[in-house]
């Protein structure tokens, strides 16, 4: 059951209409959507699903980021990308008739559109993983998620995420209301540092960028435990060989017990950390959900539309990245002049 918080949160977020956007306007290789994927725990309060990106990427590798990526046509909308892209990053099938008997996934609102420093214009879109109603079986639906019971435990145990090990080193959650507060506020223990001590949850700063003052967030959230639903990989193995072979494999690092490993670069972690865009994207979001402003110093304007707009007006966000273009503090102030 859903907290009244949560509940009024997710009637706001039905309730929002943005602005126009100018998404559209952007030729397809400009275009990226991101999915905010909320969902209630044991206690009926939201939490949002998070990725951490594999080290090999070309941008933004090894960093925290919301499931999703580049359109794939001038067809697809935000929307589409985004589902497109969580079904390709963490399993979450595209349409409810592939999710596990019981569940659902409603499309609650788009933000927005941001700019990426890559000359990305990045719509979040919004939805609400759920359970509809009790399932008839636990069965596995085929897809990339498993289930059972939603009446049993918190949905992100019967929601078992398979990783794309080229794109994504591990998912896990976070307590959406969190991204409002200054300090951590929520059932499990807050952060630690590599010696035990307590981590901060939010340390913010201000910096300079599209021409204006810019605060930038940090969020460090607890790194979760080393289980299935929290950090799991596509199993090497068909799913009807994989529980009876796991002691002959590491699913977290994909190499055969036996031989040698390569070091995990999550071991290393005490913490993730939330920032740049995505932490931005979160607590527009959330303010947009709950409908307070946050704790901590912030940027009053949602998304960049505006300043996306100016860029196309001056010719740059072309289909073609020619070489060497850069978003560069020249070109923001030429296209502030528009």
């Amino acid at each position: 059951m859903l907290s009244p918080s949560s509940t009024q949160a997710l009637a706001r977020l039905r309730a929002y209409s943005p602005p126009p956007t100018n998404w559209y306007n952007c030729p397809v290789t400009r275009r990226a959507a991101v999915l905010i994927l909320l969902f209630p725990d044991r206690y009926g309060e939201l939490k949002v699903v998070l990725t951490m990106r594999a080290s090999t990427l070309r941008s933004y590798a090894g960093q925290v980021a919301l499931p999703g990526g580049k359109a794939d046509s001038l067809s697809e909308t935000p929307f589409d990308t985004a589902r497109r892209e969580a079904y390709e990053e963490i399993g979450l099938p595209t349409t409810n008739t592939k999710l596990p008997p019981g569940f659902k996934v409603e499309h609650l609102c788009e933000l927005p559109a941001n700019l990426a420093k890559t000359e990305l214009g990045v719509r979040p879109c919004v939805a609400f993983l759920c359970p509809s109603s009790p399932p008839s079986s636990s069965a596995s639906s085929g897809s990339g998620f498993s289930s059972a019971a939603p009446s049993s435990s918190p949905v992100e145990e019967k929601m078992i995420p398979r990783l794309d090990p080229k794109e994504v080193a591990a998912v896990f959650t976070a307590p959406f209301h969190n991204f409002l507060r200054k300090t951590w506020a929520a059932e499990a223990p807050g952060p630690l540092q590599k010696n035990g001590k307590p981590e901060k949850w939010y340390r913010g700063s201000w910096t300079d960028w599209h021409e204006s003052r810019w605060r930038m967030h940090n969020f460090y959230i607890p790194k979760p435990s080393q289980s299935p639903s929290q950090m799991r990989e596509k199993s090497p193995l068909p799913d009807s060989q994989a529980e009876g072979d796991a002691a002959r494999y590491n699913l977290r690092t994909r190499k055969k017990v036996g031989k040698a490993e390569e070091p995990n670069p999550l071991d290393d972690l005490a913490t993730f950390r939330v920032f740049g865009m995505t932490a931005r994207i979160l607590v527009d979001a959330a303010r947009v959900a709950y409908g307070e402003e946050p704790e901590f110093e912030h940027n009053s304007h949602f998304g960049d539309e505006d300043m996306i707009g100016r860029l196309l007006k001056i010719g740059r966000l072309s289909e073609i990245r020619k070489k060497g273009e850069e978003l560069t503090r020249e070109v923001i102030r030429e296209a502030s002049k528009i």
